[in-house]
């Protein structure tokens, strides 16, 4: 989700709050950027999981540990996938645990990704949902 915040142009601008008129004539709007509002954030979490298919499972030889390597890549280069297993079971697997994952977990999801943070991956993975207790020691692109 940071890659495609990131490809949002930051001088677009959202009114948000509400439109109607207040007894002093004025209004509560004001002005937030649209790549961090909640609007363009619920768009992007409903095709996040369909990125899933971008992605390919590899197995740590040493450890037998599995992860989730990017196997397409955002810019249309070639990319390695000698360490890579493409399998539609583990693609169609990876995009239900994505979707389980955004439904159970939507607001906090909106949370993090509306503000600024650093290392939101590492917030919500670990702090705030306590999915995954090795979260801070791997990358997670897509988030």
């Amino acid at each position: 989700m940071e890659w495609a915040i990131s490809q949002v142009d930051p001088k677009k601008m959202i009114q948000t709050g509400s439109f109607r008129i207040n007894p002093d004539g004025s209004q509560s709007v004001r002005e937030v950027p649209l790549a961090r509002s909640e609007g363009n954030l619920l768009d992007l979490m409903e095709s996040v999981c369909e990125r899933m298919q971008d992605y390919g499972e590899h197995i740590d030889s040493s450890t037998n540990r599995k992860s989730y390597i990017r196997i397409k890549s955002r810019s249309g280069e070639a990319m390695d996938l000698s360490e890579a297993t493409l399998d539609s079971r583990v693609t169609a697997s990876l995009k239900f645990a994505c979707e389980t994952v955004v439904e159970h977990h939507e607001d906090e999801i909106i949370e993090f990704f509306s503000h600024e943070t650093d290392n939101v991956k590492d917030k919500l993975c670990s702090k705030r949902t306590d999915l995954c207790d090795h979260a801070l020691k791997m990358p997670h692109d897509e988030l």
